[in-house]
């Protein structure tokens, strides 16, 4: 049996692998904050027209797509959580404006494969502004939430 041995020079601490009632504990109240925050702006949005989710699950209920809100949204709110524990101030103002910037991309490819449609008064600076105030208020609530951490 081959067994894996620690690098002696190596100065990182072990790995410590964490439960699931602590990651919940830990990421939980942020994730069901996102959900209810993009629950409610895709809400108002299809709702005002804006935009609108053409192919979506449970078109005759649902006006809103649930795999992205219930699904996408937190694991990238979970990835975007972890990365940010681990940079400084500054890496942490670059991931949020390059999450930002990023978000509006998405939505034009979502847009060519028929996942997503903007109203002709859309512009997709929106969307980089709406994530940027999004992203920043999610981790000012993760901090928040987690002081002890």
């Amino acid at each position: 049996m081959n067994t894996v041995k620690r690098l002696k020079g190596l100065n990182l601490p072990p790995w410590q692998k964490k439960s699931l009632p602590f990651l919940i504990k830990e990421y939980g109240p942020v994730i069901i904050l996102a959900i209810l925050l993009g629950t409610s702006l895709d809400l108002y949005f299809v709702d005002k027209k804006m935009y609108m989710f053409p192919i979506r699950p449970f078109p005759e209920v649902l006006s809103f797509n649930i795999a992205f809100t219930f699904v996408g949204l937190p694991i990238l709110v979970l990835v975007y959580l972890m990365m940010m524990k681990k940079v400084t101030k500054w890496g942490k103002i670059g991931i949020i404006i390059f999450l930002s910037l990023l978000m509006p991309i998405f939505e034009r490819f979502s847009e060519l494969f028929g996942l997503f449609e903007h109203s002709v008064d859309w512009k997709h600076i929106y969307s980089f502004y709406g994530y940027l105030v999004f992203f920043s208020f999610i981790f000012l609530f993760y901090q928040l939430t987690n002081k002890e951490h």
